[in-house]
């Protein structure tokens, strides 16, 4: 059980919700390191077994018929295992909740709770049955979004950052990234999806017209950057490599949509390529502050 937990959370993508809550709560600063600790550890697990476990156990019907799952990509979870994978989706994340939670209650800090619940409330809700935004298209991608985001606004709303525009600016570039990257990330799954009913923005639009609108949101993540301060702005270029990525299959269509698995896998190692640069600039701007 233990293994299928392990790869139902999507070891791989454990830093792209970790990652932006450590590196908020680090930069603004103030908190125990415990609590830093906690949130990191919450975020980099509990919070990616939610989020993938659930997804699992409520697509089992498309996921058996994508030839992608099965592995890192997403498990297929067994009619036998189910039940124990949705109970630990669910409970594991429970303790660090309720330490996070109480922290805010202590300190006054009721936004913070709002923000951790409207993230929970993602993660639910864009898989459980009766809600499934992730078959309503564009909220879809709205709500996939918020579940890489929520996590940076909740480290920094927690250790009481000061918003200015240019932090705005970044958020927002930020969310379009991540609406980009669920809606490309869609398009492989066009065939499987449609097989199994599912509904995404990938099988409205089509694979072609959704490969453009991902490549558009990119660009204009990229131009967001701009209205952070120096060097902060040097983050636009990051867009650049995510764009090429993304046209390559600028012409790819309903049919042979599952080749784009190819710029998803592309997609997985790019993330992990910015993250260093984005780590660097971070150095960088802490330097020159």
């Amino acid at each position: 059980m233990i293994s299928k937990l392990f790869w139902a959370s999507r070891p791989l993508s454990w830093v792209n919700t970790a990652y932006p809550f450590t590196a908020a709560v680090l930069l603004t600063g103030g908190l125990p390191w415990w609590l830093v600790v906690l949130g990191t550890v919450f975020f980099l697990v509990p919070y990616n077994l939610a989020m993938y476990g659930i997804n699992d156990v409520f697509d089992y019907e498309s996921d058996l018929r994508n030839p992608r799952k099965g592995g890192v990509e997403g498990a297929v979870v067994d009619r036998s295992a189910r039940r124990s994978v949705l109970l630990a989706s669910c409970l594991v994340p429970v303790p660090f909740v309720l330490v996070l939670a109480g922290w805010a209650v202590v300190t006054g800090n009721p936004w913070s709770i709002a923000v951790l619940a409207v993230s929970l409330f993602a993660v639910v809700a864009y898989s459980w049955a009766g809600l499934r935004f992730k078959e309503k298209p564009f909220l879809d991608a709205v709500t996939s979004s918020t579940h890489f985001v929520s996590p940076a606004v909740y480290g920094l709303v927690l250790a009481g950052a000061d918003f200015t525009v240019g932090l705005w600016g970044l958020l927002a570039g930020f969310f379009l990234w991540g609406m980009a990257s669920q809606m490309f990330g869609a398009v492989q799954d066009v065939v499987p999806d449609r097989d199994g009913g599912l509904a995404s923005v990938a099988t409205v639009l089509g694979a072609r017209p959704t490969v453009w609108v991902s490549a558009a949101l990119y660009a204009g993540a990229g131009l967001l950057m701009l209205l952070t301060d120096w060097p902060g702005q040097l983050a636009a270029l990051l867009a650049v490599p995510y764009l090429v990525n993304v046209l390559r299959f600028r012409s790819v269509t309903d049919a042979d949509s599952g080749r784009a698995n190819a710029g998803w896998k592309t997609f997985l190692w790019l993330n992990y390529l910015t993250g260093f640069f984005v780590t660097m600039l971070l150095i960088w701007w802490v330097a020159v502050r």
